[in-house]
């Protein structure tokens, strides 16, 4: 077991310690919120769960350290990502929504609605089922990526997990404070004839109570369209568009499959993460800035993520060769 491993046995992972920070940042705004609140209490016990279980895992782990309960503990964390993602709209659903300064954004970028215009371009079945690949291998890729690290570079497995958590909570930051619904739903609400002829209203607080959206665009037909659909309905919320954290997270493990050096990584989440930009506005989940920023900002998080967790390790190996 490596320095790194052993240290993460007597202590709480760097991932883990990015949740309970977000969790704590997510108090503070529900008690400056709470009077706004639709569902703290809920909010409360799903936040006490996270913790609850990312503590109990911890303990585990280290009354029987060995790989598979390290997987247990991780995998533990990151299946509450399935349920940090639509508490954002907990939290933003309750500020005015700013939906149409990015869609004038848009339309002052590119003089149209690309999220509007590309489904009707570009109807065909193998374009709709190419993209919707795109979209659904998302967490296949996430999960790819973490077994690369747990099977080929054991001793740096817990760094990548924490820079893929890191970049998640990150990004949920952002959905908590910047309340943008995206397409599929400011579209819905003001009328694709509207939006066609350039007009953009502010709703204000219209997504504090509804949730209706627009069908998804693309081959009804198809076998990964209905994939997509299934994974829409299970959590989609008028929140989370910018930027894009699919985009984003896609590029946090496309520079660490090029860490690891995985080629076939590479090979195989490369065309995906492709398919997957097109994707995010083709199926009207998003803004096509929306997948720009996600592009840099995925860039931003992994090395500004990988320089804090490098100056730190060499920080600690430094003060104990100093005490030795």
């Amino acid at each position: 077991m490596s320095k790194e491993m052993r240290s993460d046995k007597k202590g709480l992972l760097w991932a883990e310690w990015a949740m309970l920070g977000y969790t704590a940042l997510t108090l503070v705004l529900m008690a400056v919120l709470w009077d706004r609140l639709v569902s703290p209490v809920d909010m409360l016990a799903g936040r006490a769960g996270a913790v609850l279980t990312t503590l109990a895992l911890w303990g585990v782990y280290r009354r029987w350290p060995c790989r598979l309960t390290m997987f247990v503990r991780v995998a533990g964390l990151m299946a509450w990502l399935g349920w940090w993602y639509p508490d954002t709209y907990e939290l933003n659903r309750v500020l005015p929504n700013l939906d149409h300064l990015f869609a004038s954004a848009e339309q002052w970028l590119f003089g149209c609605q690309p999220a509007l215009v590309l489904p009707v371009r570009f109807p065909q079945p193998v374009v709709s089922e190419l993209l919707s690949l795109g979209y659904v291998s998302y967490y296949p890729l996430i999960v790819a990526l973490v077994l690369v690290y747990f099977f080929r570079r054991y001793e740096r497995f817990t760094y990548a997990v924490y820079v893929v958590m890191a970049s998640f909570f990150i990004f949920y930051v952002v959905f908590d404070l910047l309340p943008v619904a995206g397409p599929q739903f400011y579209y819905e609400a003001v009328g694709c004839d509207l939006i066609a002829q350039g007009q953009f209203p502010d709703l204000g607080l219209y997504f504090r109570d509804h949730q209706e959206s627009l069908p998804i665009p693309g081959w009804k037909d198809g076998l990964f369209y209905d994939l997509l659909v299934d994974a829409h309905n299970a959590g989609e919320r008028p929140t989370a568009a910018f930027p894009s954290s699919h985009v984003g997270i896609t590029t946090v493990l496309l520079w660490l499959a090029w860490e690891v050096r995985s080629r076939w990584l590479l090979a195989v989440m490369a065309p995906l993460a492709v398919l997957m930009f097109f994707a995010t506005f083709y199926i009207q989940a998003h803004y096509a800035i929306d997948a720009i920023a996600g592009l840099f900002a995925g860039t931003a998080f992994y090395f500004v993520l990988r320089h804090l967790y490098r100056a730190k390790r060499a920080k600690v190996f430094s003060e104990k060769h100093l005490a030795e």
